[in-house]
């Protein structure tokens, strides 16, 4: 079994401000905004939806092949993904164009202020997706617009279940639009702020959304997640990870877990556990592909969390 992760493969600069965003700007001046944050960590990691994703995949043993647009500045990040045994064979080199940069910097409450240049990411729809490779699941992550909808197209046409990951790219897309990809889509996956934002936009609430997919999952950080599944609420709760050192890319090793439990065809609350796992285990490492486990391992953390062999 393949799944096919379609979004963006990007360089991500993230930097770790020791404060609180808060203490910094002020409700009442927020529309004559002039504020500078001292960052004295700052890394640049390999990231992208469609990247971290595929990689925490490798990492729990599944093929999950990354399809996206990258620019003529890819190689570094080319050599990483080949090391790492994870396929490129849906990659797409632009020579006329940057691979996509993010530019981020977080606050010691998870909260984060991103910087975003597309580059080669905006032409993603010219990837199409490949209905006779082996395909078994699909997932639209945030990618250049064109390239979301017609992926999420051409998942639907071919039969593939797929699960749609708005992301970041959802203020890209209007509430025609979003009840459009919720009703060809087979999962939703959601932030607790995306998943207001989208249901404000389509106006229907969780339990609208629920059942118009095969489940509907809403993370909420430290207070752990949900999914909406067959008129049912799976409460996940958290793992305490090992360090909290940056937030960034958790959301996406938690959707690695997700996708897991789907090849797998493993119930609800295995799958959502996996990945709250999967989440814990990445916030204690900085970067979004700089954790590194075994399956064995794997499992003894998964027993030692919740009590329970997987």
């Amino acid at each position: 079994m393949t799944a096919l992760v379609c979004g963006s493969l990007a360089f991500d600069t993230v930097m770790v401000f020791p404060g609180h965003f808060r203490e910094h700007i002020l409700a009442d001046r927020i529309h004559m905004l002039n504020v500078s944050f001292l960052v004295p960590s700052m890394r640049r990691n390999f990231g992208g939806c469609a990247g971290n994703i595929a990689y925490n995949l490798m990492l729990l043993g599944e093929k999950g092949a990354p399809m996206g647009t990258v620019g003529h500045d890819f190689e570094p990040y080319r050599r990483w993904l080949k090391a790492c045994a994870v396929s490129l064979d849906y990659v797409r080199e632009l020579d006329d164009e940057f691979t996509a940069q993010a530019f981020i910097t977080t606050d010691i409450d998870d909260n984060q202020i991103t910087a975003f240049h597309p580059g080669a990411m905006s032409q993603s729809h010219l990837n199409a997706v490949p209905t006779a490779a082996g395909v078994t699941l699909g997932v639209v992550a945030p990618d250049g617009r064109d390239g979301m909808v017609a992926h999420a197209l051409q998942f639907a046409a071919a039969g593939i279940p797929w699960l749609f990951d708005p992301g970041q790219g959802l203020p890209m897309f209007d509430g025609e639009a979003l009840r459009d990809l919720i009703g060809k889509a087979t999962w939703v996956a959601v932030n607790d702020y995306e998943g207001q934002m989208l249901q404000e936009r389509t106006g229907w609430g969780p339990e609208e959304i629920a059942k118009r997919v095969r489940a509907y999952i809403v993370t909420k950080g430290a207070e752990g997640s949900v999914i909406h599944a067959g008129g049912r609420q799976y409460a996940i709760p958290t793992v305490k990870p090992e360090a909290v050192k940056d937030p960034t890319g958790c959301g996406d090793a938690y959707r690695a877990g997700l996708i897991f439990g789907l090849m797998n065809e493993l119930d609800w609350e295995t799958t959502g556990r996996i990945a709250s796992l999967m989440g814990s285990i990445k916030i204690a490492h900085s970067g979004t592909q700089n954790h590194r486990f075994d399956m064995n391992e794997f499992k003894q953390r998964f027993s030692a969390a919740y009590g329970r062999e997987l």
